[in-house]
C-alpha cells in the first residue's frame, strides 16, 4: 500500500511518462496523471495528494493557474508543489514560488535531481 501520492500534471505524453518513471523508483509512493490543469483540478477533487507536480506551459489551464488554485483550496493548500518546466527565466521562477510552489525543475529534467526534490519536499 502506497503512503504517500503524487499528482503529475503535464500534457506531454512523453515527458509525463520521464517523470512517472522516476517516481516510480521512489518506495511508497503512487502517482496519478492529469494531462493538464484541468484534469489535474478533478482528480485533486477526486482524492487527497502529498505531493503534485506540474508543467507550466499547457493548454486550458496553466500551471500557474493550477498552483494558484491548489493553493486556495483548503484540502491541498498545504501539499508541496513542484514545477517542471522548460521556463528558465528568472521571472518565471519567481511567478512561481510567490504563487505557492515549492520547488522549480527546468528541462531537460534528470531522473535523480526529480527522485532527491520529491523526497525532500515529502520529508522522506
Amino acid at each position: 500500500m502506497a503512503e504517500y501520492t503524487c499528482l503529475v500534471v503535464e500534457d506531454s505524453p512523453m515527458m509525463r511518462q520521464l517523470i512517472t518513471f522516476a517516481l516510480s523508483r521512489i518506495k511508497n509512493l503512487s502517482v496519478v496523471e492529469a494531462d493538464d490543469g484541468v484534469d489535474g483540478l478533478k482528480k485533486l477533487a477526486q482524492g487527497r495528494f502529498d505531493i503534485v507536480i506540474t508543467d507550466i506551459n499547457m493548454p486550458i489551464m496553466d500551471g500557474l493557474k493550477l498552483v494558484k488554485r491548489i493553493r486556495s483550496d483548503a484540502i491541498h493548500k498545504d501539499v508541496p508543489i513542484m514545477i517542471i518546466t522548460t521556463e528558465g527565466a528568472e521571472e518565471d521562477r519567481q511567478r512561481a514560488l510567490q504563487l505557492g510552489a515549492n520547488s522549480y525543475i527546468t528541462k531537460p529534467i534528470q531522473a535523480p535531481q526529480v527522485i532527491s526534490k520529491v523526497k525532500e519536499l515529502l520529508k522522506m
